[in-house]
């Protein structure tokens, strides 16, 4: 079989993860990067020393025998970017970081492009693919009897520092409910099997990089908030994000409740956090809590140590190129669509508004 070529257009830290982990792959390499900052690219080079270093963005999306252009750029330019491969380069697939857009007129641009390209474009929403979050999602009807409450948590360490500290500000991330955030709002409608009809949410910055300057400006992010969600088919879901919790044994932590009973997810944190002192890093773990009889039962869900190592994301990155691959090679649609992608934009946006003006948002 011959080996399926990817094009990286931007390659950060995020990047890098994605380099180490098409790595095992074994059937797929990295044939060319475009990074623009110095430190990253130097980066890229040492973790795939065979690939090409192109000099911009349009060298890059002209780069012959490609299958795929994976974009991992700081999220305000995805938009344009995919407009830029769409336009030169429509029969080539994509693999897009979330999210899809930051402004609210990306909706519209996202929908038009996906009417003109060809190949198949796939949103990178790996959380999907967490062995834990994963194993949820399949026992989750069986478990419930049908989901009508969700809760997602996530308690972790504040944003990281990224190349030009872009990602301290709103105008380059869209927001924290849709920069981080744009990952739990897909599971809701992937869990729900519905799409939302109204948002309610109280955020802001409480405690992070508050002490923080670039350039005189101080970092707007926002680190935490409750976000509720009301679904078109009655479900009604929760997101409580706190960005300055790195001392929790698990970082996201999903229970899912029906009529039959309720079913929990239990997600560590990247093991690099994990402090010496304290050991071996916390396993994942699924939890199955049914009404009658009542009793838990609970699951260890172990995930492949050469996984753990190659990224901080529970080793959801290599499940997600694996399917990637296995969708562009055999002509099958994508399993995270521009509308997935869409949607998840919509309703981070949303619960920015929310937030700010203090009324719910209809969707």
């Amino acid at each position: 079989m011959a080996t399926f070529n990817y094009g990286i257009l931007g390659c950060g830290m995020m990047g890098g993860e994605h380099i180490r982990n098409i790595a095992l792959l074994g059937d797929a390499a990295v044939a060319a990067i475009y990074e623009p900052d110095a430190g990253m690219r130097a980066a890229s080079r040492a973790l795939a020393p065979r690939a090409v270093m192109v000099a911009s963005e349009a060298e890059l999306i002209a780069y012959p025998d490609l299958d795929a252009i994976l974009i991992v750029s700081p999220n305000h330019c995805h938009a344009a970017q995919l407009e830029a491969i769409s336009a030169a380069r429509p029969d080539v697939a994509i693999l897009v970081e979330k999210p899809l857009f930051t402004d609210p007129s990306g909706g519209a641009r996202m929908q038009a492009l996906k009417a003109g390209h060809q190949a198949p474009i796939w949103v990178a929403m790996e959380y999907r693919y967490m062995p834990p979050i994963a194993a949820l999602l399949e026992r989750l009807d069986v478990a419930t009897g049908g989901v009508k409450m969700l809760t997602i948590r996530e308690h972790r360490f504040p944003f990281l520092e990224k190349v030009g500290d872009w990602n301290r500000f709103n105008r380059n991330t869209g927001g924290t409910l849709v920069e981080k955030c744009c990952h739990f709002f897909d599971l809701m409608r992937l869990a729900l099997g519905s799409d939302p009809v109204r948002v309610m949410a109280s955020a802001g910055q409480a405690v992070n990089h508050l002490n923080e300057s670039y350039d005189g400006a101080v970092p707007d992010i926002w680190d935490s908030g409750y976000v509720i969600v009301d679904f078109a088919n009655g479900a009604r879901a929760m997101l409580e994000l706190c960005m300055f919790a790195e001392g929790a044994r698990y970082q996201e932590e999903i229970s899912a409740v029906g009529p039959a009973g309720k079913i929990e997810a239990f997600v560590p944190g990247p093991g690099r956090f994990w402090p010496a002192h304290l050991g071996a890093p916390p396993v994942a773990r699924l939890v199955e809590s049914p009404r009658s009889p009542t009793g838990p039962v609970e699951h260890v869900i172990p995930v492949d140590a050469a996984l753990l190592a190659v990224g901080d994301h529970n080793g959801s990155t290599f499940y997600q190129h694996q399917r990637f691959v296995a969708a562009v090679r055999a002509g099958k649609g994508v399993e995270v669509s521009i509308d997935d992608g869409v949607w998840a934009v919509r309703l981070g946006l949303a619960a920015q508004q929310s937030a700010q003006s203090g009324q719910a948002v209809s969707l």
